[in-house]
């Protein structure tokens, strides 16, 4: 299974307790009351003027003056369904497209990529995100808006918070675009008008939504300077493009507004996870225990135990947080995160009653309907697994299922599968290319799914731009395999003893290091990895498990 990260998360979530884990962790930092607001700089109206709030005025200041602009094609873009008609002042209009239209520009955009390599490829994927945006950006005139400021910011908090809370996702920004509509100088609301990009991007696998979410956050930042909302949002933003060094900067600098931000607390755990910096993820973890404790910062909580080895903590702490989560959205994520928990552990039984439950909250749960597959999968239901994901797929085609389904079609061997799992990886790279184009770093993924079944040599230059930026155990196997399948496997066994070592229990990890020991001539490493791999999880991928058991036979057959 691919990194889990935080991408399905849910926004904001509830306080399962009166407490947090203190009863795991020892923490003793109170939680915040209620009625905890932004520890503001200064006292009454000042200003923050800090370098970094001043950069946040001239960009803002920018985004106000392309208003105009964005606004007009906007409202021409969205005549045909009734947006910007008669208003006075040009509204916010929004477009959206089906799943299936997007899937399928997607494959026709992979069609041609594989016809037409390099410089052409970048292009296309430029003009298909321009293409599926088109009319899409939300962003409003400020000219009549002067006596709506600050004073409306608790009504859009709380509008955005009911937006991003579940339900109907398109619905609620419809309404934020409403709001902005008559109150176009409102920070809060256009803050909030971000942070429901970001979900609708991260849950619709559309990262066309991204630059919208940019623009929204500097129209907040423009109208108020260094505003905590704004901020914790670009680190939410930052972390789904991947930037996670700017996710930290920016949650440092909401948090610095407002200590008790759950966003910016989620964002920074985030952050520092995927940095590789686990210490201090881990004592993150406890500080965002102690003054937000809730169903967004246990499941991170959870996670930062997870890669230290300790999988008895992290399933308490999920299902602690499962049992006081009441919205579908938290229970469809903490039921899926424990799937996955019990999936890594090989565990399949458990996995698919878990995943069961978070359906039953959410049917179109996208994580769990992918995590279902491969339980289906792992436990001999290949048939079920294949129609799961293909229904995935076809909502949002991710690397991670695409290159599952693809395996599942490569290890069924039936008339036409090689053609089938041949699309699905073209599809990956048609992915990885679309979601640059919405500023999303794609290396890992476009890494991954190289090594295995693309261009090894692309595979490495990706895995080790990765590397540059950050060196997370994810990262580290990448960078082993990438090497080990372009044949530097005495480089790739360092960084395959690095992914290994936090204590870490997955599967795909032990058999990347197996196979690079049995390639370096350390048999009985080999065969203790392999086996640790296959007695784990045995069915942590269709090829990559048959090729561990393969390898383990021939170590065996050569003592």
């Amino acid at each position: 299974m691919p990194p889990r990260t935080n991408d399905h998360a849910p926004e904001s979530g509830r306080d399962p307790g009166p407490t947090g884990l203190t009863g795991l962790t020892g923490a003793t930092e109170p939680t915040a009351p209620p009625d905890a607001g932004p520890a503001r700089p200064g006292t009454g109206g000042e200003s923050d003027t800090s370098p970094e709030n001043q950069a946040d005025t001239e960009a803002g200041a920018k985004a106000e003056a392309d208003t105009e602009a964005w606004a007009e094609a906007d409202t021409r873009a969205g005549a045909d369904t009734g947006a910007g008609a008669d208003t006075g002042a040009a509204e916010p209009a929004v477009r959206t497209f089906s799943p299936g239209v997007r899937v399928a520009a997607l494959r026709r955009f992979s069609a041609v990529a594989r016809r037409s390599r390099g410089a052409h490829l970048t292009v296309c994927a430029a003009l298909l995100a321009v293409a599926m945006t088109a009319g899409a950006v939300a962003v409003g005139s400020g000219r009549d808006g002067a006596r709506a400021g600050a004073d409306a910011a608790p009504a859009a908090g709380t509008l955005a918070a009911c937006v991003l809370a579940g339900g109907d996702l398109d619905a609620g920004i419809r309404a934020l675009q409403s709001h902005l509509r008559s109150q176009p100088r409102d920070f809060a609301g256009w803050a909030g008008l971000g942070l429901a990009y970001v979900e609708q991007a991260r849950t619709k696998g559309d990262p066309s939504r991204y630059p919208q979410a940019d623009r929204a956050f500097d129209r907040s930042l423009g109208l108020e300077p260094g505003n905590e909302p704004a901020l914790a949002g670009r680190a939410a933003l930052a972390a789904a493009r991947h930037d996670f060094s700017g996710a930290l900067e920016y949650a440092d600098r909401a948090l610095r507004q407002n200590p008790y931000s759950e966003r910016a607390l989620s964002s920074r755990i985030d952050a520092l996870v995927e940095l590789g910096r686990y210490d201090e993820a881990s004592d993150a973890a406890d500080t965002a225990d102690s003054r937000r404790p809730g169903v967004p910062v246990f499941t991170r909580y959870a996670y930062v135990r997870e890669l230290r080895g300790d999988v008895r903590t992290a399933r308490e702490v999920l299902e602690r947080a499962l049992n006081g989560a009441s919205a579908p959205t938290d229970v469809a994520y903490v039921a899926t995160a424990l799937g996955q928990l019990a999936w890594n552990q090989g565990d399949y039984e458990t996995a698919l009653t878990h995943f069961a439950r978070a359906l039953a909250a959410d049917e179109e749960y996208l994580p769990a309907l992918e995590g279902r597959a491969r339980a289906q999968a792992a436990s001999g239901d290949r048939a079920g697994a294949i129609g799961t994901l293909e229904r995935v797929v076809a909502r949002s085609p991710l690397p991670g299922p695409l290159v599952a389904l693809g395996e599942l079609y490569e290890a069924r061997g039936a008339d036409g599968d090689r053609t089938k799992a041949a699309d699905q990886y073209a599809l990956v790279d048609a992915q990885a290319s679309l979601a640059r184009a919405g500023g999303v770093n794609a290396d890992l993924d476009t890494a991954l799914a190289a090594a295995d079944h693309g261009d090894p040599e692309a595979a490495l230059r990706a895995a080790r731009a990765e590397w540059a930026r950050r060196h997370s155990v994810h990262t580290a196997d990448a960078l082993a395999w990438a090497l080990h399948r372009s044949g530097r496997s005495e480089e790739a066994l360092p960084y395959a003893l690095r992914a290994t070592a936090t204590g870490y229990r997955n599967a795909a990890f032990l058999h990347h290091r197996g196979m690079i020991e049995r390639a370096t001539g350390h048999d009985a490493d080999a065969r203790r990895s392999l086996t640790a791999a296959l007695e784990l999880n045995p069915g942590f991928s269709p090829l990559g498990a048959r090729a561990a058991r393969a390898a383990l036979e021939d170590l065996e057959a050569a003592r």
